[in-house]
């Protein structure tokens, strides 16, 4: 009841003040965005009800792909490996401005668009992170851009990523290995979030992998001096890990998941494993605890007699932030002013709230100040970080949910099928435009860019964190 509700009060609730400029080019891609705008909600719906899982969004890529070739891109689909990875394009000829848009959802989070929690589909997976609304959202600023250059009103290369399987093995570190993002001059994205503003925090560094254990199978009964135990060496590794924690530094996080501990009490187990993320808040910093950990599991091997295996699965960098680039979206975000939110939308989030046990306040539609970067951030990882550290990256985040509200949780799914989500795209895709218009435009402020970045990276070669080989793709049923 609630989306087919607000999705009705949708477009005259969407008072969004667009401050009119001295620009036409930010005049039209506004308009563009709004005259797209049904459609851009129609294809996040489809995303959302879809809610396919990392390197499985099929239906998410090709609707997002279709879309784009009606509109005049030339796709190329299947990029880096990855079936459900594409590039869209339009133009020619140099700045080459990128924007990326994810489509992965998140198992287990099936959620109805209401208030309360309650699976769509039991066991499916959800858009715990709004990722429907991020890649329909930034189509809809590159098709906005892609007809100011069709008419001839700005000149260069627009180019949309379709990158898969963030919540994953990193879909966009494997595109990137490939040389995909090499010749950008800047990248943009967004994430569905609490507020919006233009992001000037970092991110965390990370190393996911995995730690096998192989041991001796015997009768624990019968004759267990004859086993050797692989539990013991993940026991053993586990308990390693925990005294660590009292080791390193505030910014260190240590998470870890039991894949396998045996098949039954009456067996010595011969085989366990553990599934293991490392995050601080640079690199460097992850390097450090990782080679800890390695010697925690050699030590656990030595201590139950078994032997020890260290697989890579993925890993990302900390985000590289660009404030010239942060300033000018700001400057956007006050030209579009705050997302205005109707009373029906406001009740649905406090209902939320009232639900999940926090502060009923609603939700924030203010445009929040540039803060200072933090040295050490809170938030969690992502693979946008590694694209940071080759071309210069810009990020916006935009309010889809209400405060303190459980990211990867049923809310968030359900604010993200309804028009609370729906109008944090539509004014995502807007104020991602108006950058990419400025980005255009400029050369000055380009290479004002491009000087901040290099100052930031400060020579380091980029390697990507992944395994050699291709991406590791499911079996689809």
């Amino acid at each position: 009841m609630y989306r087919i509700l607000f999705v009705i009060l949708l477009v005259p609730a969407h008072a969004i003040a667009q401050k009119k400029g001295n620009n036409p080019n930010k005049d039209f891609v506004i308009q563009s965005v709004t005259r797209h705008q049904a459609e851009l909600i129609t294809l996040s719906d489809k995303i959302w009800a879809y809610a396919e899982t990392a390197l499985q969004e099929t239906q998410s890529a090709k609707a997002l792909a279709d879309y784009a070739e009606l509109q005049g891109f030339k796709v190329t689909r299947g990029v880096a490996g990855m079936p459900t990875a594409f590039i869209a394009e339009f133009g020619s000829g140099k700045p080459i401005i990128g924007i990326m848009g994810e489509y992965d959802a998140l198992p287990g989070l099936s959620q109805k668009a209401q208030p309360t929690k309650e699976a769509a589909a039991t066991g499916a997976g959800g858009h715990g992170c709004g990722h429907n609304l991020f890649g329909a959202g930034s189509l809809g600023a590159a098709v906005a851009v892609k007809e100011l250059i069709a008419q001839g009103k700005l000149t260069g290369t627009i180019r949309f990523y379709g990158t898969p399987a963030e919540e994953a093995v990193g879909g966009k570190i494997y595109m990137l290995r490939d040389g995909l993002f090499n010749d950008l001059d800047v990248c943009l994205d967004w994430h569905p979030d609490m507020e919006t503003a233009a992001n000037t925090q970092s991110s965390q560094a990370m190393v996911d992998f995995t730690v096998e254990f192989t041991g001796k199978a015997a009768h624990a009964a019968a004759d267990p001096w004859n086993g050797r135990s692989a539990s013991d060496g993940l026991e053993a590794f586990a308990h390693g890990v925990n005294l660590l924690r009292e080791h390193v530094r505030p910014s260190v996080r240590m998470h870890y998941t039991l894949v396998n501990g045996g098949d039954v009490p009456n067996v010595v187990p011969e085989y366990s494993k553990v599934w293991m993320w490392i995050r601080d808040s640079q690199r460097a910093g992850v390097e450090d605890v990782f080679a800890r950990v390695k010697e925690i599991a050699a030590g656990a091997a030595l201590i139950a007699g078994v032997t020890t295996k260290i697989t890579v699965q993925t890993g990302s960098y900390e985000l590289l932030i660009n404030l010239a680039g942060a300033e000018v979206l700001q400057k956007n975000l006050e030209r579009l002013g705050p997302l205005v939110f109707t009373e029906d939308e406001q009740t649905f989030a406090k209902q939320i709230q009232q639900a999940q046990g926090v502060a009923q306040t609603g939700l924030n539609g203010k445009i929040s100040p540039l803060k200072p970067t933090l040295k050490d951030p809170n938030n969690g990882s992502t693979d946008v970080a590694d694209i940071s550290w080759v071309v210069p990256e810009i990020t916006l985040v935009a309010t889809t949910a209400p405060a303190h509200t459980a990211w990867h949780g049923w809310a968030v799914v359900a604010c993200g099928g309804m028009s609370i989500g729906h109008k944090g795209l539509v004014y995502a895709a807007k104020a991602l435009a108006l950058t990419m218009v400025d980005l255009f435009e400029q050369e000055p402020l380009r290479k004002s860019i491009r000087a901040e970045f290099e100052q930031r990276r400060g020579g380091h070669v980029y390697k990507a964190y992944i395994p050699e080989g291709p991406p590791p793709l499911p079996v689809l049923k």
